[in-house]
């Protein structure tokens, strides 16, 4: 199976992206989908953009994994490059990878930032993506609080 590269234009700079599917387990006996989206603005050689997305998707069944069909927009990555750039991301800089990770607090509207691709012991994602839907279910179409 061959991996499709994208691209995206933000400001004067192109970059090419790719999104891996892929499953994180939860604490219990749970799957949830995990994106690992990679991203490259510098060249094959630059520094290399990378932000392992957690679905919020509450898909029916044991293994939400099995169920989600969930997969990140160009806007997501859009949003990811722009966040990553302001935080301190040079794509222009030889080698290397910066990570987005659960410390800088990042959130899409389809997914979260996970670690625990990379860290078993980081936040549970069942627990996690239950919480974000709570927050969620408790605004109203504006974004403000019922």
């Amino acid at each position: 199976m061959r991996t499709r590269l994208r691209t995206l234009r933000v400001g004067e700079r192109t970059y090419t992206w790719r999104a891996t599917i892929g499953q994180v387990a939860g604490d219990g006996v749970d799957w949830h989908r995990c994106v690992r989206v990679r991203v490259w603005g510098g060249g094959k050689n630059g520094r290399a953009l990378e932000a392992d997305l957690l679905s919020k998707a509450m898909s029916v069944g044991w293994t939400p994994a099995a169920t989600d069909g969930s997969y990140p927009e160009p806007a997501d990555v859009r949003f990811l490059i722009e966040r990553a750039l302001a935080l301190g991301w040079d794509p222009g800089v030889l080698g290397g990878t910066f990570r987005l990770t659960e410390e800088y607090g990042v959130e899409l509207p389809g997914f979260l930032l996970t670690d625990r691709v990379r860290d078993p012991s980081a936040r549970d994602p069942s627990a996690w993506v239950i919480q974000a839907n709570d927050r969620r279910e408790g605004m109203d179409a504006g974004g403000s609080e019922l």
